[in-house]
Order: C-alpha cells, then sequence, then structure tokens
C-alpha cells in the first residue's frame, strides 16, 4: 500500500477521469466518495441536478457518506470534486465534518465548467486548519474528457 490515496466524488465522471490519472501518475490508491442517496448521472437531466445542488447549499445540507473512508491510513490524500454552484458540492463538506485531517497533506483538484477552483482550495484550508493544503489542479470539464494526462503531469511536477 502507498501512502497516498486519492479520493474523489464524480456525478458525470469527469473528476473521477482526473483522479485515475493522478493515481495512474503517482501510484497512489484510489476511493470513491460515495453518497448515501446517488445524484443523477445522467447529463440530460443537468437542469434537475442543478437544482439539488442549489437546494443542498442553500440548506447547508451535509449529504450522507455511504461507507467509512480510509482517512487514518494515508498521509498525503488528493481531494478531488466537480464544481456545483461556484463551490464545491456539499458532501465535501460532509468529509471534512467527519474525518480529520490533521497532520496530512492535502492536495485538491476540481473539475469545472469555467470558474477555476471558485475559491475552493482556501476554503479547504479553513476546513482543515492542522493540514496542510497544497496547490490545486483546476481542469475544464472538456480537458477532463478529452485527456488530462500532460496537464496532470506539469501540475505533479509543480508540487516536487
Amino acid at each position: 500500500m502507498t501512502n497516498e490515496l486519492v479520493l474523489y466524488f464524480s456525478v458525470y465522471g469527469t473528476a473521477k477521469i482526473v483522479a485515475e490519472e493522478i493515481a495512474k501518475q503517482t501510484g497512489a490508491d484510489i476511493r470513491e466518495i460515495v453518497p448515501e442517496i446517488p445524484y443523477d448521472g445522467n447529463r440530460d437531466h443537468y437542469s434537475a441536478l442543478l437544482g439539488v445542488a442549489q437546494k443542498e447549499h442553500d440548506t447547508d445540507a451535509r449529504p450522507a457518506i455511504k461507507e467509512k473512508l480510509p482517512i487514518e491510513e494515508y498521509d498525503r490524500i488528493y481531494i478531488g470534486y466537480p464544481m456545483w454552484c461556484y463551490t464545491f458540492p456539499m458532501i465535501i463538506y460532509t468529509l471534512f465534518d467527519q474525518y480529520d485531517f490533521s497532520g496530512k497533506t492535502i492536495i485538491p483538484f476540481n473539475t469545472h465548467m469555467g470558474s477555476g477552483d471558485g475559491g475552493t482550495y482556501q476554503a479547504i484550508r479553513k476546513l482543515a486548519p492542522k493540514a496542510t493544503v497544497l496547490e490545486g489542479l483546476p481542469v475544464e470539464m472538456s480537458d477532463a474528457e478529452n485527456g488530462p494526462e500532460k496537464a496532470v503531469a506539469k501540475w505533479l511536477a509543480s508540487l516536487k
């Protein structure tokens, strides 16, 4: 087992593509953050997903995570997610509410449709003040779908 984990949440699969590429290039273990109640991954229903995301954001919801994650086993954790409503999905707040990242190194990455990281990397620094948070990687959704290999390689090299 490596001492690195790629942890990701993905509904449409773009964050998953980037997560898998990071795991491939680093040799890190990989785990998905699976919600207790699944989201509709059909892109034809984007408006409905946007409505759910907005409602969760407006009510400060904490969607449940289906299974326990092995956070304590790793020192370096890549955390990935899509941007929803110009921030990360509320299940990422659940992650930081439920797990202690003290002493860990967090390396965020996200997929987006033009919003970059939307300030989420700074938000992670506030949610995990006793962790070291490195520079993240924002990947535009179409770039993720068309192959993030070069962007991931360049980013990983910049972290060393």
